[in-house]
Parts: structure tokens; C-alpha cells; sequence
């Protein structure tokens, strides 16, 4: 498996030193937080698009996915969402980047039928153009559909190739679910996994990887004996919680961590 870190825990930081930590510590590749208070996000250039991807090339950090904010499952008008994802789909494509990330965002007024129906229409309608720009989407586990059992019920009515899961092991651990179940449910549509650490249930606050309560080895252990092989991705929420630690000092020893616990699970 590949190592790679969100932006979201280094947040407003230009693509370059982006780009230098992930080298500096020994990453694979980042997610780039697709935000318009990021230095990369759709509303971006040409030029500014192609001088992203020179700077990671350069330092040979591949770009593991673009985290976008679209809500899949939201109530409401069916084509702004559909035009946000579709410039996700370019800003991915123009990068270099597989996969974009979508949220579920189901509203508290909908059904859970409903909530399912919208999410399954408007991820089958962008799969052909997320196949013509060489783009997976994939839905978060998050929010209204925070568990792998939740995503599930929409993924199986799109059906498509082209749109498939993010794995967040908070969510899905939050949500009462166990690794080995969550992975059973989205194995046929796991593009990655979002990776992170938290204090407890009660208080998210982000914490180094190993030093909180949430599964890691449990999920490694679960993916490794499948011989799956993709993208961990560390998700230190540092934009939200203002007075967590720092990232860039906590790097080293969340990349020497998550391989302790690949060469364990080996």
C-alpha cells in the first residue's frame, strides 16, 4: 500500500511546500483539499494547474485524489451539484489524479430512500463523464452515510465502474461498524482509505495516529490479508479543530507508524 497525507492538515499551505513535506518525510503522494481557500480547487487556471503538477512531479509525490465538497445526496436542485462534480472531474483530470472525493450529505428532512434514490441518480449521471476524463468518484463514508452498509445502498444502484467508495475509518467506526464489515461491503468499490486517529468518541479532535482509539491495525490487518492495494491516507483535521497539534512535526512518525502496522499485518 501507498502512503499519502490530506491537505486539510496543513491548510492554505502553497502547493511547493506541500509538495516538499510529503517528499521530506517520506509520503507517496498527498489528497489536495479542493477548497476555494486552498491553492488548488476548480476555480484554478490553466497555468496554475500545469505548475501543480510540475512541482509534484518534480519532487515524484504522486496526487492520490482531490477531496471536493460536493453533496451527492443533498435535497435540492439536481444540476449545480452535477456541475460542481463535473469540475471536480476536470481539476482531477487536468492533475493527474484518479479519483475525486464526494460526500453523501443526505438532509434530515429526506428519507432514507430518498436520500438513497438522489444520491444513486446523480453519481449515475456524471459515471460516463467521469469515464471520458479517466476519473473514479467516490463516495465518502460520511455524514447521512456513514457507514459501508449505508454507502452500499447507493452504490449498488448506480452500478457503474466509475463510481465507487472512500473508506474513512472514523465515520465507519462511529457508525457501530466493525473493519472487517466495512470492508466486506465496499471491497468491489474501494478506490482508498482515509486514515486518522481521534481522542474518543466524544471528542474528535485529531490526534496522532496510534495515540487514539480508532482501529488502525484492525483495518490494515483487514486489508492486507485481502491484498488490497491502494492509497492510506492520512486525514489529520487540523482546518477544524484550531487547537490540535501541528502536522508537519507529527509526519515522520505517522509514516513510521502505518508502516509498522503494514510489515505487523504482512
Amino acid at each position: 500500500m501507498k502512503l499519502a497525507f490530506s491537505t486539510l492538515g496543513v491548510p492554505g499551505l502553497p502547493v511547493s511546500d506541500v509538495a516538499w513535506l510529503a517528499a521530506d518525510h517520506g509520503y507517496h503522494g498527498v489528497e489536495l483539499r479542493a477548497h476555494p481557500d486552498e491553492p488548488v480547487h476548480p476555480g484554478i487556471g490553466p497555468a496554475e494547474r500545469s505548475e501543480a503538477v510540475a512541482l509534484f512531479q518534480e519532487r515524484g509525490i504522486e496526487i492520490a485524489g482531490i477531496a471536493g465538497y460536493a453533496r451527492v445526496a443533498a435535497p435540492g436542485d439536481d444540476e449545480a451539484v452535477l456541475a460542481e462534480i463535473r469540475a471536480l472531474l476536470d481539476l482531477a483530470h487536468d492533475l493527474g489524479a484518479p479519483y475525486i472525493r464526494v460526500f453523501p450529505g443526505g438532509g434530515t428532512d429526506q428519507s432514507r430512500e430518498e436520500a438513497d434514490a438522489t444520491a444513486a441518480r446523480r453519481l449515475g449521471t456524471v459515471a460516463e463523464y467521469a469515464g471520458e476524463r479517466g476519473v473514479r468518484v467516490l463516495l465518502e463514508t460520511h455524514d447521512s452515510h456513514r457507514t459501508g452498509a449505508d454507502a452500499i445502498r447507493v452504490l449498488g444502484q448506480v452500478g457503474h465502474g466509475q463510481v465507487g467508495s472512500l473508506w474513512d475509518v472514523m465515520h465507519t467506526w462511529l457508525g457501530g461498524e466493525q473493519p472487517q464489515d466495512t470492508f466486506a461491503a465496499l471491497s468491489p468499490h474501494l478506490g482508498y482509505v482515509q486514515v486518522k486517529d481521534i481522542a474518543s468518541a466524544e471528542d474528535t479532535t485529531p490526534v496522532p495516529l496510534g495515540a487514539g482509539v480508532l482501529p488502525l491495525g484492525e483495518c490494515v490487518e483487514v486489508l492486507s490479508r485481502a491484498g488490497w492495494e491502494g492509497w492510506l491516507c492520512w486525514e489529520y483535521e487540523k482546518r477544524w479543530y484550531e487547537h490540535a497539534q501541528p502536522l508537519p512535526p507529527l509526519l515522520t512518525q505517522g509514516r513510521e507508524h502505518l508502516t509498522r502496522l503494514l510489515t505487523e499485518a504482512a
